[in-house]
């Protein structure tokens, strides 16, 4: 398994809640991380039908059977939302056992409100996304340039098992609509919703027109807010809004579209190879989502809320990046070149002087390999995110 940034802080929170809830996206190594962490728990798997209908009909009488064991992981929970008012009781009767459940899941929003509403004050809500940069770059992993990292993406299978990442993209999306979007929500047509998913990733990076986007699609408004929230719920795409900070200038309210991991946005954009990245017109809206997602799941893996945001005025300056630090904001460029000018520091620069900060506590992300300091800013390699 490769070493996860998350495993000390589930550690920490094993002993402290009577339930640990792990969840993420399918194939980022949830299983493979509570397996290894908790190996004397039984492991079950809630995707399997005969566990699956036992769990749902007779919740006591499924739990009944690991009184004896040290505690039961309970793979993919959100198949049988029944079991977790059973689980309450159980906590509820041994209220100063911790870390006896271990839950994990794949879908987000309905999951994350389910836990919430019955497990509340009794529950630590972790999130593990893909292998983050850092995770990668610790393994010895990380590919050698910004394109073969966007288009080979995050997923631990395709670096474990050398699987080639169009066809594990193909099959992850495949899979994803035939299970997890008729779970959700039930959609009549998976290719008008494939489709969808493709007109997504063609405005990865971009301002999110909810009308315009329901006009390429041919489908209603309502359809387009209930379709992206289904992609949002199962990991596929995720949001970044605009900070408030408003200098007194007039701002955008729209946030930006962005996917987890690029590796399926290059997929849905019909891209066979890093050098398509390369050459595509969408480099700059790829590499950023692939920065973005980088810095969530450095949040996440700590066991911290995100704190990303952007920043766009009506006039069209922007910062692609705000991180919030405590009381402290930290301006991030991000720019897919190789190559330093100076113009790329023209926002981080304008931001600055109208927050008050000098220059240098700007920083720029970029797609080369040398880090260095600047009058400008500071400029960092993706590599050492």
């Amino acid at each position: 398994m490769y070493r996860r940034t998350l495993e000390s802080k589930l550690l920490q929170l094993k002993d402290q809640f009577p339930v640990l809830a792990l969840f993420g996206p399918r194939q980022s190594g949830k299983t493979t991380l509570t397996k290894t962490l908790f190996p004397t728990y039984r492991y079950v798997n809630l995707e399997a039908f005969e566990e699956q209908e036992f769990a749902t009909q007779d919740p006591k009488g499924f739990l009944e059977r690991f009184r004896a064991e040290d505690g039961i992981i309970l793979d993919e929970i959100q198949k049988t939302p029944k079991l977790l008012s059973q689980i309450q009781v159980e906590v509820d009767e041994h209220p100063s056992s911790t870390g006896r459940f271990i839950l994990t899941g794949s879908q987000n929003i309905l999951l994350n409100h389910r836990v919430n509403q019955t497990l509340a004050g009794r529950v630590a809500l972790t999130t593990l996304l893909p292998l983050s940069i850092e995770e990668m770059r610790d393994a010895e992993i990380l590919p050698l340039t910004a394109a073969e990292a966007i288009f080979q993406g995050a997923y631990p299978r395709v670096y474990q098992h050398k699987t080639d990442p169009v066809v594990f993209a193909e099959s992850y999306i495949r899979t994803y609509v035939e299970r997890d979007v008729r779970d959700i929500q039930q959609i009549t047509s998976l290719l008008e919703f494939q489709k969808f998913m493709r007109l997504c990733a063609a405005r990865i990076g971009q301002l999110l027109d909810l009308t315009d986007l329901s006009k390429d699609a041919g489908i209603s408004l309502a359809t387009v807010k209930a379709w992206l929230s289904v992609l949002e719920a199962s990991y596929i795409l995720f949001f970044v809004q605009p900070h408030h900070v408003n200098f007194n200038k007039r701002l955008v309210k729209m946030p930006k579209l962005y996917f987890y991991d690029t590796s399926l946005a290059c997929h849905l954009l019909r891209l066979t190879s890093a050098d398509d990245v390369y050459q595509h017109y969408l480099r700059g809206g790829l590499f950023e989502s692939m920065i973005l997602s980088d810095l969530l799941k450095n949040r996440f893996h700590r066991g911290l809320p995100p704190n990303v945001y952007f920043w766009r005025d009506k006039s069209g300056t922007e910062v692609d990046c705000i991180l919030e630090d405590g009381p402290r904001l930290k301006p991030i460029e991000i720019k897919s070149t190789s190559t330093i000018q100076s113009d790329l520091f023209d926002g981080l620069v304008k931001w600055c002087s109208w927050a008050g900060l000098p220059p240098d506590q700007g920083t720029l992300i970029y797609a080369g390999s040398e880090s260095q300091k600047r009058s400008q800013g500071n400029v960092l390699s993706w590599r050492m995110l």
